[in-house]
Parts: C-alpha cells; structure tokens; sequence
C-alpha cells in the first residue's frame, strides 16, 4: 500500500516518481481534481520506505514492481492517481496488457481474451473472491449473457485501483481459468492515511449522437486512532447516449436454401440456374439499422480497514454497482430470402437481373415479388452487481500467519421489456441491392415509398388476417449469478528462505436463467375502428448520412411502440398477449439453472535459494478440487418435465513457478502446471426436445460433461534494463487436452442419467437405444504462442524529450481444432482456429509527461478471430462467421493548474472503428458492419 506524504520533509531512501497525467485545457463548468499521492503502510519489523505516486509515468513503475517481485507470470495497471484509471472504461484498461484483447459492445468494452483464450476461460476475481457479473447486450454482440464469461462494462473505472492478470497458475489461486485470472481491487483507506478526498467531473460527447453527458466521480478517506482504524468511500457515476447505425445481413445462404428463387424467373445477365446454384450467396436480411442506446451506471465502493494490533487486521469491502440501459433497434429490412414457400417467401420471388461476383457472391440483383418488413424493437435492461468482503490477516506468532476471507456476491441482469413489433408490405417489386461498389455499404432500392403508412400492413396473412405477415414479440427475461465464498490459509515461515502455505476454500455458485414469451407472436389484433397505421406509426429520418450510398433511403416509416402499447394492451399478460414460459418451445430453453458447490485444498511451498550459482526464487504446490454440479432444465416428453441431473468430478492440479536472477535486473521465467474450466452453462443444460415415437431421439445439452482441461507452459525473459523500463519475451504452450462439441450418440435410454419419468404413459422401457444429440468432450489440441514487451521512459533524451516514453507489446498466438461439420458425424471434421483467438494483437502508446503537463496516445490492435465454427448457413461452404480486425486509437491529456486542480481532455475511439464481422473466411461476406463514433471527454479533478 502507498501513503501520501503532504507536506512532510522527504525522508532518506524516499523514491519519488513525479509524473503528472493528461493534456490541460482551460473549459467552462468542469473544474475539479487533484494528483494523489499513494504509500504503502509497514509492519512494526519493517523499515518506512515511502513511494509518492502523482501520474502514469509512476504507476508504469509500481506495475514492472509488482511483475518483477513476482514468483508467477503477472501484469498490471495500477490506477495513476486516486479514483483515476488510466481508460474511462475498464476493459479498455486492461487491453493494454499484453496479451489481452477485448470484445465491444455499443462501441465499449464487454468481454475479455486472454492469449488466445476467450472469456469463457477467464476468471475474474474482485478484492480476492470470484464473481460473475452480466448483462445483455445486441444479438450481434452475443445478446444477454447466460454463460461464465464476465461483463466488464457493468462498473465505472474510477472504483478500482489496480487490476492483475495472473497467467501463470499457482497453488494457492482457485481453479477455473484456462487463459488467465484477473484481479480488480477497489480502494482502501489504509492506501490513503489521513484524510483525502477528490471529486472530478467530465463532459462527454459523442460526434455522432450529438449528444453530451456527464460523468463524475468522488473519493473521500480517512484514518482514525493513530492510523489504526480507516473508511472509505467512492462513488461514481456516468450517463452515456450514442448512436450505432450501419448495414447488415443476418447472414448469407446459398441458392437452394429455403426453396430458392422463383424457378420461372428469366433474368437478364444470369441464368436462375446460376441464382439457385449452391455455389451462389445471398444475404438473408439485407438492411441498414439505427440503434439509439441510453445508458447510466452507478457505482459505490465501501471500505473499512482496523489495524487492530500490529499483528492483526481486518478489512470490511463493499462493492454496488447499478447499470441501466434502454435501447431502441429500427431496421428496413427484406425477408423473403430467408423464408419457405410456406411462409411466402423466397420461391415466389423473382429474380430480374444480377451479377454474380468469381466468388459466388450474388453482388447485385432486382427482383420483383419481395416482402418489406419495418422491424422496431424496444429493450429496457438493467445489472444489480453486489459484492461484499470480509478478510483478515494474523500474525499468531513470528512464524506462522493465518489469513482468512468470507464473502458474497450476485449479479442480477433484468430485462423486463423486449419488444418488438413489425410492419409488413409483401410482393414488392423492382427491390434491388447492389454490393458492387462497397461491399460493406450496399445501395438498396425498395421501389416503393418507405416512408408512407398506406405501404404497409399491420397483419398476417398465414393467420387469415389479410396480406401482412407482421409480428409483436414479448420476451422478457433474465439472468442471475450468486457466489458465495470461503477461505482459511495457514502460513509456516520456516526460515528467511523458505515457507510453507495451505488453505481450504469453499465456493457455493448459483445460476438461474428464466424467458417468457407469448403462445403465438404471429397473432396480431386488427386495427380498432377509426385506427389507422397513420396513427400508430413515425418516421426516422437522417440515418447514415455521410455513409448510406446515395439513393438508399435514410429515412423510413416504423412502429411507434409507446402507440401500440396503449392501443393494444400489450403488457396486460392476458389474452393473446399472455406470456408462458416452460410451455413453449421457443422459450423453454432459457428456463434452467445451475447449482455448484466447490471445495479445494492446496499446498504449497515457497523459497528462494541458490542453484549453479544464481539466486533461485518460486513456489511448487498441488491443488485438490472437487466440483458438484446439480443442473436443471426442461424436456418435452408427454408432458413437459423439469429435469435435474447432478454431476461431480475431481482434479488434481499440481503447479510450479521459478524465476532465475542471472543478475539483480535480468530474470528468467519458467511456470508449468495442470489447469482446468468447468463446462459452459449452456452446454451443461440438461433441458431440450425428446421424441419417443417412430426414431427415438433426445437433443439437448450435456450435465455429464469434464471440464476443459490443459497443461500449461510458460518461459519467459525480463530485463529491467533502467528505472521503469522493461524489454521482454515471452513463449508459452497449452496442451488442451478436451473441447466440447455437439455429437450424435447411439445408447440406451437409462444409461443417459434422465429420469425415466420421462417415459411415462409409453411402453418404453428405457433400454431402448436413442440418438442422442448433445455436447460430449472431444479432442482438444495445443495452443502455443510468444509475447514481446518494451517500456521505457526516454530520461536520457535531452531536454523536453526526456519526458517521453513508450509502451510496446505483441501477442502471437496460434491453435488449431477439429470441428465437426454435421450433427451425425458423418462428415469429416475441418480445421480451424480456436474460437475467439486472434493470431496477432499488439498494443501502443507514446506519452509525454513533465511537471504540469501530460499527454499520451494509445492503439490497440486485435487481429480477426472466428466466433462460430462451422458457418450457421450452408456449413459445409461456409467455413466460419467471425469479427474482422480493429484498430482502436485513443488520446488521454491534461494540465496542472495548481496542487489542487487538474483540467482533463480525453478522446476515444478516434479513429471511428466499425464493428466489422462476416460470415466465411475466403469471402469474407459481411453480416454486421456498424459504427458508434467518436467519443470525446472535457473536465476535471479537484484534490482537497
């Protein structure tokens, strides 16, 4: 821990690290903030050595500190100045470590990988106990989070002060990760002795929302008795409003999917044989959408700290953290080239002219027959993260340690409302697309005027209600996280050079995921008397200007929802509109749970010794887990029938880490070890469908399934070669021994572990043999990659110069699976990349920091990775669906007015990157490119 030291005469040893953050400027209505200056307290045996903190350039130090000291291979970020992180959002933070990309959602950072490995391998722990949060997000981002990958955008930066990424695996750190642990730390008031506060404020704006909010936060801190006793709080709190607006396809499928074209189409430059061919691709759902996202988080931390005695102390951390959403999805969209001659689709369309690209891509087509939908959707969400810590260290005697933590934590995502209506116009003609001259923006002509209400219809026509086929879905639903942890460790010094450490913790984890929908969202209420979709609609307008080609529409007629829910009633979960939950199909998956209870023991060892002459430093321990899982869902048999099957498995997990000091600041790294990650929620879900007449098949999920399990290796060289400089390499291999995918098994019914109630009112017996489909483990594959880092102050430069530095980091990572291409297993696998691993990332950021003034620009870089394997549409063609490469650029400056007062100017994104994904790696056909612009902050911070 550091401590500040205002006005105190500097004593002998004190190494300071003056550095002053962020490029100053003189605004209107935002002054607040102040540099801090952190320490770190001492026990009775150790002598006061005081570190003064005051901007990035001293917090790169304390991070090389914290890597170097180190027995396993870690990086970290500590925050610059009290309540101030170097990103205003936390996974933009972390990015920076190499190694580490991140997955956006709107524009901000979601999700985690970590080496290659995605957030599903990650664990995250908050001061010291795992948790979970989650929330929902755009179906193109991955949608509501029902699974163990950890939502970094629920909380505010400015709570934390340090966040770790532990990548190599040690004894005494739980199980769970694959990629990495993380560590986020909040605030104590034994960082901070005596009083401190600070509040800063920010205006944010977004260039294409237009649109300026605020964001503030506040820390106040104080010690008590002598410095025995300590509180803290901080707050902090930010309104966001962006635009996200661009094109996309819902995919692409090829000729013959859905029926094909209309066989009696004679178009002119293409035969329909070329349109129908398999070799040919159209887009599903062509069509260009605005999404208006309106956000607020609030956060809190809590902490209390007692230093009861020089051997004992006690602290007491709160973390709240409340995140809101609203968000408004408009789409114009066509939908018969992806609907059955059954739903009036892509068979009775014709096709009247085309081109058709070498790579079989249909780029350019008009055709007559196409049905228009204006699709409006409407979704209120909102994250309530709890966390609470209580822990303790004490001293029992000179030698022996004992330290233990109790602690609870749940993450409760909501989204009440999800609405979505759709207003329908079928058999328009002269629709076309054109991809010829921007194969991301295509131009698109619907031939008739979008913005009209007598366009359109509000009916469906396969209901016998008149020529429409429009829709209003209500699916509310949501997601629950609960941990409930405990740990005991025990410390034996045996002597300066070597001790002894064990433990027991036990973890209690709780998942509930629960969805209702109506029986029929096809059913649609006619138009009251005197009612006219005049009255119950408006238009947008404006959307994509500068980016829509010329002469697609910008503006289009659409639901108004607020209009039809008072007309309708939407919401009085009655009639047409009741909402059922594990009744209907299309529902019920979402309906399970999960109950795990955890219990591990460890022991391991500590040293620092000689060998051939070199100073020797690391721990070998072994770590016992065993896992009882209980998972519960849903199938369909005679009747509808909760399941729960209960699983338990165990892993012996045995660990080494050793640094070699060729001299004081050259290290050499090795860390080997057995690790694993405990199935996804989704994949362990006992629900799904069950027919047990003619072929008798189940399909569902797997409660049976092993957990990912590896072997890891890690070598690694570090040269501190100056103060705060760094030049390192990094090599590390994983041998993953299992993954999961979706396979078909012949077996009996009773060896399935389902209950045999299932068969009820049959004559089966359950010694039948079933196909069943499910997740099962299969072959995994190694994983291997390098990391090079470089930092450095550039102190020898003259003059000015010599405020410079840099920060440099690369990541290869290269894996290779088998994935299978049928639900049979028919087919041969194909091979790919690992889900979520970009071969290449790299980071950069050149600052310049002097006494009064600070100012750096960062880049992360993240290399196209594959989200899906194989392609959902036409499998054995397309190879995969996938996120196209980034390069986020990002500018952080401000200026010292005096001790109390920094001015601050930030800029994010300022490069406007497009969410970039595709469908097929050789086509790279696009199914989402969106942007959300450039993000811009104007403010300050005031120190008291």
């Amino acid at each position: 821990m550091l401590a500040p030291t205002h006005g105190r005469e500097r004593p002998q040893g004190l190494i300071r690290l003056s550095v002053r953050t962020v490029l100053g400027i003189a605004t209107s209505g935002f002054i607040a903030l102040a540099q801090a200056q952190v320490a770190a307290p001492t026990t009775a045996t150790d002598e006061l050595e005081e570190i003064i903190v005051t901007g990035f350039r001293g917090s790169l130090e304390l991070a090389l500190d914290d890597k170097k000291k180190s027995a396993a291979a870690i990086d970290s970020i500590r925050s610059e100045d009290i309540a101030k992180f170097p990103d205003s959002n936390l996974a933009e933070s972390v990015q920076r470590i190499p190694g580490v990309s991140i997955a956006r959602d709107a524009g901000e950072g979601r999700n985690l990988t970590v080496r290659g490995l995605g957030a599903q391998f990650t664990r995250v722990r908050i001061n010291g106990m795992e948790a979970m949060s989650t929330t929902g997000g755009t179906d193109s981002s991955g949608g509501a989070n029902r699974n163990r990958s950890f939502d970094f955008n629920v909380f505010a930066s400015e709570l934390f002060n340090s966040i770790t990424a532990r990548k190599t695996a040690s004894a005494d750190v739980e199980e769970g990760s694959l990629g990495a642990t993380v560590d986020l730390r909040t605030a104590r008031p034994f960082d901070y002795p005596g009083f401190t506060a600070v509040v800063s404020g920010k205006a944010a704006y977004n260039d294409l929302a237009e649109e300026t909010d605020p964001r503030a936060s506040f820390l106040i801190s104080n010690t008590f008795a002598d410095g025995k006793f300590g509180a803290l709080l901080s707050a902090a709190y930010t309104e966001r409003s962006l635009l996200e607006e661009g094109f996309g396809t819902v995919r692409w499928d090829n000729g013959p999917s859905s029926g094909g074209l209309n066989p009696a189409s004679t178009p002119t430059n293409i035969t329909i044989g070329q349109a129908n061919a398999a070799s040919t691709f159209l887009p599903r759902l062509p069509r260009y959408g605005v999404l208006t996202h309106d956000q607020d988080r609030l956060g809190v931390t809590g902490s209390l700290q007692w230093q009861v005695n020089e051997k004992n102390l006690i602290n007491l951390d709160v973390l709240y953290s409340d995140f809101n959403a609203d968000r408004d999805e408009n789409f114009l969209e066509s939908i018969s080239f992806s609907r059955t001659a059954a739903q009036g689709g892509k068979p009775q369309t014709l096709i009247r002219d085309g081109a058709i690209a070498p790579n079989g891509t249909l780029v350019y087509g008009v055709f007559d027959g196409v049905d228009i939908r204006s699709e409006s959707r409407h979704d209120e969400l909102e994250t309530e993260f709890t966390n609470f810590t209580l822990s303790g260290s004490h001293d029992l005697t000179d030698r022996l340690t004992l330290t233990e933590l109790v602690g609870y934590s749940k993450s409760e995502f909501m989204n009440p409302i999800q609405t979505t209506i759709t207003l329908d116009r079928r058999n328009s003609n002269g629709y076309s697309w054109d991809f010829r001259n921007d194969p991301r923006q295509p131009s698109l002509n619907y031939g008739f005027d979008v913005t009209d209400p007598n366009s359109y219809a509000f009916t469906n026509a396969a209901a016998g209600q008149g020529d429409g086929q429009s829709e209003i879905r209500l699916r509310p639903n949501g997601v629950d996280n609960e941990f409930k942890n405990g740990q005991v460790d025990l410390e034996f010094k045996f002597s300066d050079s070597l001790s002894f450490r064990g433990g027991i913790n036990y973890k209690e984890y709780t998942f509930e995921s629960y969805e209702s929908r109506r029986a029929s969202e096809t059913s649609v209420p006619g138009l009251p008397a005197g009612v006219t979709l005049a009255n119950l609609t408006k238009v947008i307008s404006g959307v994509g200007d500068g980016v829509i080609p010329s002469g697609t529409p910008t503006a289009w007629l659409i639901p108004d929802l607020n209009a039809f829910a008072r007309t309708f009633n939407i919401y009085s979960n009655s009639g047409q509109f009741a909402l059922t939950s594990i009744t209907n199909n299309n529902a019920r998956g979402n309906n399970r749970s999960v109950e795990e209870e955890d219990t591990g023991v460890y022991l391991q060892a500590n040293f620092s010794t000689d060998a051939l002459g070199l100073p020797l430093r690391g721990d070998i321990g072994v770590r016992y887990v065993k896992t009882e899982q209980s998972a519960q869902g849903y199938l369909p048999a005679t009747v509808v029938t909760s399941v729960t099957v209960d699983n338990d498995y165990t892993d012996t997990l045995p660990s080494l880490n050793l640094v070699a000091e060729i001299n004081p600041d050259l290290l050499v790294r090795f860390g080997a070890a057995k690790v694993m990650a405990r199935p996804s929620l989704t994949s362990i879900n006992p629900g799904g469908t069950v027919n047990l007449v003619g072929n008798l098949s189940v399909a569902s999920g797997n409660p049976n399934l092993d957990p990912t399990r590896a072997t890891a290796y890690d070598l690694g060289v570090e040269w501190y070669f100056d103060q705060g400089a760094l030049l390192s390499g990094a090599v590390f291999y994983k041998d993953i021994k299992t993954f999961t995918q979706t396979l078909v098994e012949q077996r009996t019914f009773v060896s399935s572990g389902l209950p045999l109630s299932l068969l009820a009112g049959t004559t089966l017996t359950g010694n039948e043999v079933f196909q069943f489909s499910r997740p099962v483990n299969t072959d995994g594959g190694p994983l291997k990659g390098a990391e090079v880092n470089y930092q450095q102050p550039f102190r020898f430069l003259p003059g000015a110069f010599s405020n410079l530095g840099v920060l440099l980091n690369y990541t290869y990572v290269e894996s290779k699976i088998d994935y299978v291409t049928s639900a049979t297993g028919l087919t041969p696998p194909v091979e790919n990349d690992l889900i979520n691993l970009s071969k290449n990332a790299y980071n950069a950021t050149l600052y310049y920091e002097d006494d009064d003034f600070s100012i750096r620009a960062s880049m992360a870089y993240r290399d196209r990775y594959l989200t899906l394997v194989p392609a959902t549409n036409a499998p054995t063609i397309q190879d995969a669906e996938g996120t196209n490469e980034t390069m986020n650029v990002d500018l952080s400056a401000s200026y010292n007015v005096n001790d109390h007062i920094t001015l601050t100017l930030e800029g994010l994104n300022l490069t406007d990157e497009f969410n970039d994904q595709f469908i097929d790696t050789r086509t790279d056909r696009v199914v989402t490119y969106t942007h959300t612009g450039r993000q811009y902050f104007l403010g300050g911070r005031y120190k008291f």
